[in-house]
């Protein structure tokens, strides 16, 4: 049986989903509420207590940091652990997170692992005793949710579907790295996309893209992701603006009808609901679009 209470919060419900999935695997004593904005948080914890928030930074209506200085301000929540979970991982939103109480940092992608740990180190003892309580073991997970984290998360080698495409052509995707760095471009002009996830990043470049997916060509020499893996994508909206666009893998395909082909197709489906976010890639789709023409 649950004691304890923990409220998830992100606009991406691809997202909720997975730490509720983990939580309720991970540790059965914890029960799970979740909110798509800091609004709606804001709203739940005024009506009942909880012992543990997660929280994603960009939301609309009221973002992750906003609900974390109202947060504060609250005598019932003042010590409640409240850990961050967001592709914003720059030195400077991890300074301002920290003096608003923040009380663990963990960025997008990340894995069902990555994120035991962080609650595990929030909740300290709070946790051991109701896991021992409830003659649970905080040793490890359980077989449920190896088996679970697996099918999220695992990384294994891709079956490409066999599928006739053409060979990578250039566009004007050129999104920054995660260390704010430009990427290299190539002779040809051909932009190049890095694609972050939770053990690694994808070095691409943009096929095609629009407000629902984006499809990358990548070489087959290095390390694929699997299935759903959540990913992180960056793109340049102009303006030296970044918009950290959050999905997950939908489908992984061979370029060409070789066994032995040098490419292979990735494509990333979107999960933000962010307004704002919708918008700065609406922008970026049309001037795709009037680049390839």
């Amino acid at each position: 049986m649950a004691t304890l209470k923990a409220l998830v919060v992100d606009d991406a419900s691809f997202v909720r989903d997975l730490v509720k999935r983990t939580i309720r695997q991970r540790f059965p004593v914890i029960e799970t509420t979740d909110a798509q904005n800091g609004r709606r948080a804001q709203s739940l914890m005024s009506r009942a207590r909880f012992d543990l928030i997660l929280c994603d930074w960009e939301m609309p209506e009221m973002s992750g940091l906003e609900l974390l200085q109202w947060m504060r301000q609250q005598p019932q929540y003042e010590k409640v652990p409240f850990i961050m979970i967001t592709s914003r991982g720059d030195k400077s939103h991890v300074i301002e997170a920290v003096k608003e109480g923040v009380s663990e940092y963990l960025g997008k992608p990340f894995s069902p692992e990555g994120l035991s740990k962080k609650i595990i180190k929030v909740m300290g003892n709070t946790l051991t005793m109701s896991m021992g309580q409830s003659g649970k073991s905080m040793a490890g997970p359980a077989d449920a949710f190896k088996e679970s984290a697996a099918l999220l998360t695992q990384k294994r080698e891709p079956a490409p579907q066999v599928v006739d495409q053409p060979a990578p052509a250039s566009g004007v995707f050129a999104p920054s790295s995660p260390d704010g760095s430009k990427p290299a471009m190539a002779k040809n002009s051909m932009s190049l996309a890095s694609i972050r996830f939770a053990d690694s990043t994808l070095k691409s470049v943009v096929k095609d893209i629009n407000l629902t997916e984006v499809r990358v060509i990548a070489r087959q020499d290095q390390e694929f992701p699997g299935i759903l893996d959540q990913a992180v994508v960056d793109i340049e909206t102009g303006e030296g603006q970044m918009a950290r666009l959050n999905g997950y893998v939908h489908q992984l395909q061979a370029v060409d009808k070789r066994k032995d082909t040098d490419f292979v197709s990735v494509t990333i489906r979107f999960v933000d609901e962010d307004p704002k976010k919708m918008e700065d890639l609406s922008r970026f789709v049309a001037r795709f679009r009037a680049g390839k023409r």
